[in-house]
């Protein structure tokens, strides 16, 4: 039988991140679609929940999205009812987001499947082992958890 390809490659910690990222990115987007939602869509409504009342410019600079990016994603989630902008009370030039209580239902049913879908990606591994994971993650990731 003949060895793998990119054996060498294989066995970088950076690689096998990069592998187990992606599975959980096609876990993640696989649950919130059934939810009829998009990776990006997903990200904005939680931080829109996290920031609210909160200027557009402001939602785009928390989640690191390009403003045209976040006006696209901002259209198709007022569309579905999930969002509102009104004038910002700090800024009347400005409009502010905020989760309708749609929104606010999609968004509890999407982090519970997100949750669901974590979960399914860390099955292998025993609740012990799962925290220790998750704390070394965190220590390589550069973020305090």
């Amino acid at each position: 039988m003949a060895e793998a390809p990119l054996p060498a490659i294989r066995t970088l910690p950076s690689w096998l991140l990069g592998r187990a990222a992606a599975r959980g990115r096609a876990l993640v987007a696989e649950a919130l679609a059934a939810e009829g939602l998009k990776m990006w869509h997903h990200v904005v409504l939680s931080a829109v929940r996290d920031l609210a009342p909160v200027a557009q410019a402001d939602l785009g600079r928390s989640v690191s999205l390009d403003p045209k990016d976040v006006v696209g994603i901002l259209n198709d989630l007022q569309a579905a009812g999930l969002v509102v902008r009104a004038p910002d009370p700090r800024d009347r030039r400005k409009n502010a987001v905020s989760l309708t209580d749609d929104g606010t239902r999609l968004l509890t049913r999407c982090e519970k499947a997100a949750r669901a879908a974590n979960d399914e990606l860390l099955a292998p591994l025993t609740a012990v082992e799962r925290d220790q994971f998750m704390g070394l993650l965190i220590r390589i990731s550069g973020t305090d958890g």
